[in-house]
C-alpha cells in the first residue's frame, strides 16, 4: 500500500495518514478485510516515528474504520451504515479540497484567483456532464 506524505506540509503526518487511508477507503482502493501494513512497518517505510503511526492508528481504529487484532494485524472495517459512508464521502473532499488549497496558497494565489478558477470549472463541469481532464 503506497501512502504518500508530505514533511514540509503545516498538516501533521499523523493527520496526513489518516487522510491517505480514509481516501482509499472512500475511493475503493481499500476494502473491508484488506490489512495494512504493521505500525512498524509503515513507520520504517515513511521513514516516521512508530508513535506517529501508532497515533493514526489509534484514532482510526476510534472512529470505526480499522481493528487492530492482537497478533493478528490491523483490517478495514465495513462501514456499518450509509450515514457512515456519507460522513466518510465528505471528508475525502474536505481532504482533497484542504491538499488543493494549500497547494495554491503556497505557490501565492490570492482566495480571489483561486475562487474564480474553481468556478470557472465547475461550470464546465455542470455544462458539460463531465469535469475537465487534466488534458484540456
Amino acid at each position: 500500500m503506497q501512502i504518500k506524505i508530505d514533511l514540509r506540509s503545516k498538516v501533521p503526518i499523523y493527520v496526513q495518514v489518516m487522510d491517505e487511508i480514509k481516501h482509499k477507503i472512500a475511493t475503493g482502493t481499500l476494502r473491508p478485510g484488506d490489512q495494512l501494513p504493521t505500525v512498524r512497518q509503515l513507520a520504517a517505510d515513511l521513514r516516521v516515528n512508530f508513535n506517529t503511526i501508532a497515533r493514526a492508528y489509534r484514532l482510526l481504529d476510534e472512529a470505526g474504520l480499522i481493528s487492530t487484532q492482537h497478533g493478528r494485524g490491523t483490517y478495514i472495517l465495513p462501514l456499518p451504515s450509509e450515514e457512515n459512508s456519507s460522513r466518510l464521502r465528505r471528508q475525502d473532499i474536505e481532504w482533497l479540497t484542504r491538499r488543493y488549497l494549500i497547494d495554491a496558497a503556497s505557490l501565492k494565489y490570492s482566495p480571489d484567483e483561486v475562487r474564480k478558477i474553481i468556478e470557472d470549472f465547475l461550470h464546465a463541469w455542470e455544462e458539460d456532464g463531465l469535469p475537465p481532464s487534466l488534458n484540456d
